[in-house]
């Protein structure tokens, strides 16, 4: 049993039928309830939740209905009976919004397994629909196109009304008919295009008197010559009356013969419209989905009551083994609201909804019951506290496990110390029947109860200690003052009065009040500690996240700047090798010249063709040996071209790399082969293609790029280059490595100081720059920065 009407659960359900749409949707949200069975309850949740997802993904499902198509479903079933054009139409295109919104679920690359399992249950309707909108126009009407038959019928129907109308013209413009004519218009009796004649003139015009005006003084005369022109019409409406009704028969009998497939669409589609509703519904709320405890634990932070156009969040805690939270603190603090918040979150969360909550955890309830406000019956003799006990007994009578109890200011109605005894006894007899309870009170009997039972929390609704304005907000660990006096001072009531009410206060309870305000002092002051901490925690979340970030932003800039710099290297390797090649072609050329040539000048000579051929061979393998020497590395400077005085490669030593022009440290031999470092690339080469330049370093620094992880400014930051007094090309090498050094730094605006003179060096500058990667825009820097003596570069992020 649920307490729906009493926690206004009837409300929730009106607000989401609006949401609905289609007729059939709105019926089924109409039947809403919360489930009992955790299973049920899981299965729903789960559906709303995945609606909610696709629906923040893709659009709403394009469902239709049409007016009228629920007795036209239901017409459906009744064999040999067509259905109007309208309903038929309503039918074809609801089936085949279904069809649309299986075609988008199906689109939604298979991340919506429930709602894609609902979908393909689904068969499709695409011949059935393009018949009917083949026939039937989206106004009802029934079109030409609607058969073969029906076309020939109203191209005759056309032909004959047309020789009807010239008939009854040449009545209506000739000179000698048209003095016996009322009125000059051709009219309609009992299906019959007939003229206006007057009475008197009746004789003068033959035919046949289809009925008269209400004066007598007009005849509604079909002539003699349009009587065989009428009957054909007659005759052709008929057929095609007969036509019409044969192809909605067959149109209907189209989707009667597939009723099962009918009855599965209709079931889908209303299931997609009460999840769509739903889902819908919490973003409407900016609501969350709900988990469930099996330890019984009630967990509801920063829940709104989702009736009120500005609820304030309240947070509503039971751990267990406590199962009863007693709330207390003064009228208008929040009380009653609190109470029907958890009621109502508990049902919509049983029926497959999100609640508005920040954080929401609950048992699954088999009953909810709630007493609640003024239930004062005149109809059933029952005064106040009457209405409240026999609510009281029903609940007890029908309770099922798990339950939850929820009691507004229980015992209230009588005498305060019966009440306040007969309150504690309610309260704990629900506890002892296993179910959860929330109930509020001002009586000290229960307070004093709940402060001193297991099992039972105390919470109050704090206010501000000088005004005693509520603040609404839900304090635990303390019972409350009800601040009745305060409030009633708060709120105006003459103070002669409120001084009369403190005297008439027994010695006890005022000793009460006190405890109780040093208690709320307590509460207050624990309160205010761990809004502290938690604002600590969110303050260091924040850092640790911003400094996760910026690591992360560093990691990406270092990458950056290594595969530009591998993208730079690559290109001059490239270079270097197709210069090579390039030069080696040319020799060999040469050598085939040369070749040639003494090969000329021996036959000249008068030498053998085995002499010549012979020095043709040494002459080719010498300059073999000489293109082989090229791809040789080029000795180094220090060698003083003395092979035996070259430095032996050693692990730390310095080296050129021969065929490729460029200087790299060895950081490893294997065999003949040897791993080099390049500014941080790492190259492998024959150990016979290497010069060496130096010996290892004392201590190598490393080349590859680090990044500083303490993130702390580094000394002198990359932000201006001075190249006055270099050529063009020195000065666009020297920017292009300060712009790669740039990449592991937080700069974003740089300087280049390049002078005036001829105005070369800022063209060359420029146009470097035009084209560069890295950088945004440039621009002469301003006048007290340099003027058109510099140029300021903005680099990309």
């Amino acid at each position: 049993m649920f307490a729906v009407r009493t926690l206004e659960f009837d409300r929730i359900v009106e607000a989401l039928g609006g949401l609905a749409l289609t007729p059939l949707g709105a019926a089924a949200l109409a039947r809403l309830e919360p489930a009992a069975e955790p299973a049920v309850v899981a299965e729903l949740l789960a559906a709303t939740s995945e609606t909610v997802a696709f629906l923040e993904s893709y659009p709403l499902f394009p469902l239709r209905a049409g007016t009228g198509l629920d007795d036209a479903l239901d017409r459906l079933a009744v064999a040999g009976r067509p259905l109007e054009p309208l309903p038929l139409r309503a039918v074809a295109d609801f089936l085949d919004s279904v069809e649309q919104s299986r075609a988008g679920i199906a689109g939604s690359s298979g991340r919506f397994p429930r709602l894609l399992a609902l979908v393909t249950r689904l068969a499709p309707f695409k011949a059935e629909v393009a018949a009917v909108r083949r026939a039937i126009d989206p106004s009802g009407e029934v079109l030409d196109e609607a058969s073969p038959a029906l076309r020939s019928i109203r191209d005759q129907l056309r032909h004959k009304r047309q020789r009807l109308r010239d008939t009854l013209e040449q009545f209506v413009r000739g000179k000698d008919t048209q003095k016996y004519l009322q009125d000059q218009v051709i009219t309609e009796r009992n299906g019959r295009f007939v003229l206006v004649v007057r009475a008197e003139h009746r004789g003068n015009v033959p035919g046949i008197v289809h009925g008269s005006s209400a004066s007598g003084a007009s005849l509604f005369l079909e002539p003699a010559a349009t009587v065989e022109l009428n009957n054909d019409i007659v005759e052709l409406e008929e057929r095609e009356r007969e036509e019409i009704l044969r192809v909605l028969g067959e149109l209907t009998d189209a989707f009667r013969a597939r009723q099962a497939d009918v009855a599965v669409a209709t079931e889908v589609a209303t299931t997609l419209d009460v999840w769509q509703a739903k889902a819908r519904y919490a973003s409407r709320l900016r609501a969350s989905e709900p988990a469930f405890a099996l330890d019984g634990r009630l967990e509801l932070r920063g829940a709104r009551h989702p009736l009120l156009a500005d609820p304030v969040p309240v947070d509503v805690l039971l751990d267990p083994p406590a199962r009863v939270l007693l709330i207390t603190g003064p009228n208008t603090g929040g009380k009653t609201v609190a109470l029907k918040t958890v009621g109502l979150l508990a049902m919509m969360a049983q029926a497959g909804l999100h609640v508005p909550a920040a954080v929401a955890t609950l048992p699954v309830f088999r009953s909810v019951f709630a007493d609640i406000g003024d239930e004062q019956s005149i109809s059933a003799s029952l005064s106040t506290f009457s209405a409240h006990i026999a609510n009281i007994v029903a609940m007890d009578r029908e309770l099922a496990r798990p339950a939850l109890v929820l009691l507004d200011e229980v015992g209230t109605g009588t005498d305060p110390n019966e009440g306040g005894a007969l309150a504690t006894a309610i309260v704990q007899h629900f506890q002892q029947k296993g179910a959860h309870v929330v109930a509020t009170t001002h009586y000290d009997a229960l307070k004093t109860w709940g402060a001193s039972s297991e099992g039972v929390t105390m919470a109050a609704f704090a206010f501000d200690a000088q005004t005693y304005a509520p603040t609404y907000r839900l304090v635990y660990g303390a019972p409350g003052r009800s601040l009745a006096i305060e409030m009633s001072q708060r709120l105006g009531l003459p103070l002669s009065v409120v001084a009369a009410a403190r005297g008439y206060l027994s010695d006890d309870q005022k000793r009460l009040a006190a405890h109780l305000a040093r208690l709320d002092q307590q509460a207050r002051a624990l309160e205010q500690e761990r809004s502290k901490l938690q604002r600590d925690k969110r303050a260091q979340d924040e850092a640790a996240r911003a400094l996760a970030e910026r690591e992360k932003a560093l990691a990406e800039r270092e990458d950056r700047f290594n595969r530009r710099l591998n993208e730079k290297l690559d290109d001059r390797l490239r270079q270097a090798r197709r210069d090579i090649d390039q030069v080696i072609e040319q020799l060999k050329d040469k050598a085939e010249t040369l070749v040639e040539q003494a090969s000329v000048r021996a036959r000249t000579a008068g030498i053998s063709t085995g002499d010549a051929g012979a020095a043709r061979a040494e002459a080719k393998a010498a300059v073999d040996r000489i293109v082989e020497r090229l791809r040789q590395p080029a000795e180094s400077p220090a060698s003083g071209g003395a092979a035996a005085a070259r430095l032996a490669p050693v692990v730390g030593a310095r080296v050129a790399v021969g065929a490729f022009g460029m200087e790299g440290t060895i950081v490893g031999l294997s065999g003949q082969m040897a791993d080099i470092d390049v500014r941080g690339k790492r190259l492998k080469a024959p150990v016979k293609d290497l010069t060496v330049l130096g010996g290892p370093a004392a201590k190598p620094a490393p080349a590859k790029v680090r990044v500083n992880v303490d993130l702390q400014p580094r000394e002198g930051p990359l932000t201006e280059l001075n190249v006055v007094g270099s050529t063009v090309e020195q000065a666009v090498e020297r920017l292009s490595r300060f712009l790669d050094d740039t990449l592991v730094t937080d700069v974003r605006e740089i300087r280049v100081v390049h002078g005036f003179g001829t105005g070369q060096l800022r063209k060359g500058l420029h146009k470097y720059l035009k084209d560069h990667p890295l950088v945004a825009k440039f621009y002469l820097a301003p006048e007290n920065q340099g003027g058109g003596g510099a140029t300021v570069v903005e680099l990309k992020e």
